[in-house]
């Protein structure tokens, strides 16, 4: 029996490949069916299921075009109604991978579908469970994430307690939890860096799984301080309930090259937004006016799903070379499957043909330290939980996050200084806004982990689990 987690960072999300005895199944894979393609045909096994473990928000899953690929059926758990053909298992029911079995665990709350499934091994002994958005290591799923139900979230919060004591905590202390996201997914609120855990230590460390918390209390805890979802995961999740277009046809459309002129037309016929995915620095020296960035090696594919209101948007690509597909692929990955085209050789042939290309304004932290006053503007777009952790005593927070929502508070007649941690999110908001023909903003390089150096002052430092516990 082999069992490998796969685990992609910047959706912070784990699928799950297992092998016995010549037939494999896969659970919650990704987008591109390609990589496990791959695997099937280099191990020389057979993809018997494909199990999911509900209809997922934060990501489109691959489930279909891989059971296409293969042949092989795709399992949910009870409840689970979708537009294509699946096998909708019972609780208790069994499935038969070479010398192992995958027992189906009805455990709704995070979704009414939501479903856990325990691995037992060669011997009939129980070796794990994949547990989806139900249980993560340190937390649970949040309860608000329902497609079309007419329950709410204090109704989930219930459901998913009484799964947790009667599906989760009577299982044995010393099974492996094979969560499906780690810590950045917004799935849950606390999540762990860790990706798996022995039960029993979950048991002993997690808060949702302590038998002495009343269900009351259980509900209050979930539900307390749920930040609002990302406004693509509602879309997300119908994709995965009504199916979706083939990654491949995604794929070869995206993959079209422009060159510049072209691309210039194309863009002003179809009203294409175009995204350049390159690193900061370069996007801050020159870019395409009216472009907006969100760097490829950053959390790319949650930030699009976040700020691109419109999932069917037309898009026209900015990459550095050889980095294209790459592109497409991520965003398919967050139902963006309307990527037209890209620019061909890039920036530089844009510049070749003498098009116009925009900047914006960079100062860095030592520099801003020697300019600053308490009357300049400065917006810090962080988390709010990071803003209140600590930030500069005059800066407003505006997180990019609800930008779209916030631009109310943008003062065309003003001049900006605008930050986050790094300086990634910075260029982003800072783009956007110049997307929409605001030009008075300046990106502070480096970001807060610069600005704490300064002699800038700053409020005093509060421990996040302090905040929590007021």
């Amino acid at each position: 029996m082999k069992v490998e987690q796969i685990y992609t960072g910047c959706l912070a999300e784990a699928a799950y490949y297992i092998e016995s005895n010549g037939e494999a199944a896969i659970i919650d894979p990704l987008r591109d069916p390609q990589p496990y393609l791959e695997k099937l045909k280099e191990n020389k096994v057979e993809l018997k299921y494909v199990f999911e473990t509900h209809f997922h928000a934060d990501f489109v899953s691959g489930h279909i075009d891989l059971a296409k690929a293969t042949g092989a059926k795709i399992i949910f758990g009870p409840t689970a109604k979708p537009s294509y053909d699946i096998i909708e298992a019972i609780d208790g029911q069994e499935f038969k991978i070479g010398n192992v079995k995958i027992r189906v665990l009805h455990t709704p709350g995070h979704t009414l579908e939501s479903t856990t499934y325990l691995l037992l091994d060669e011997e009939g002994n129980m070796n794990s469970i994949f547990s989806g958005d139900t249980l993560f290591i340190g937390d649970v799923g949040r309860p608000d994430l329902a497609v079309k139900s007419d329950l709410t979230q204090e109704d989930l919060a219930g459901m998913l307690y009484e799964s947790i004591h009667t599906k989760i905590l009577p299982l044995p202390d010393n099974l492996i939890v094979y969560p499906g996201h780690g810590a950045g997914s917004a799935c849950g609120k606390n999540l762990s860096t860790e990706t798996t855990d022995t039960l029993g230590n979950q048991k002993a460390t997690n808060y949702a799984l302590d038998v002495q918390l009343p269900k009351e209390d259980f509900i209050k805890e979930l539900t307390t301080g749920i930040l609002p979802p990302p406004q693509y995961f509602p879309k997300n999740a119908m994709m995965n309930k009504e199916g979706y277009e083939a990654f491949s046809v995604v794929k070869d459309k995206g993959l079209k090259p422009f060159d510049a002129k072209t691309f210039r037309s194309v863009a002003e016929s179809t009203e294409a937004l175009i995204l350049d995915t390159r690193i900061q620095s370069n996007f801050l020296e020159a870019h395409i006016p009216g472009s907006i960035f969100i760097g490829i090696d950053g959390n790319f594919a949650p930030w699009v799903g976040a700020l691109i209101t419109d999932i069917h948007q037309p898009i026209l690509i900015v990459a550095d070379e050889g980095r294209i597909e790459e592109v497409v692929t991520r965003l398919s990955r967050v139902g963006y499957d309307n990527a037209i085209g890209y620019l061909d050789g890039g920036l530089e042939s844009w510049k070749t043909e003498g098009l116009e290309t925009d900047s914006m304004p960079s100062i860095s932290s030592e520099e801003f330290e020697k300019i600053y006053t308490a009357e300049l503007d400065v917006l810090d777009v962080r988390k709010a939980s990071e803003f209140e952790a600590e930030h500069l005593e005059t800066a407003e927070n505006i997180p990019l996050d609800f930008i779209n929502g916030n631009m109310e508070k943008i003062d065309v007649d003003k001049n900006y200084f605008a930050h986050c941690a790094g300086g990634y999110r910075s260029v982003i908001f800072g783009s956007i806004l110049k997307s929409r023909g605001l030009h008075n903003v300046t990106n502070i390089e480096g970001g807060y982990k610069q600005l704490v150096e300064t002699s800038i002052p700053k409020t005093n430092f509060v421990c996040p689990t302090t905040q929590k516990n007021k």
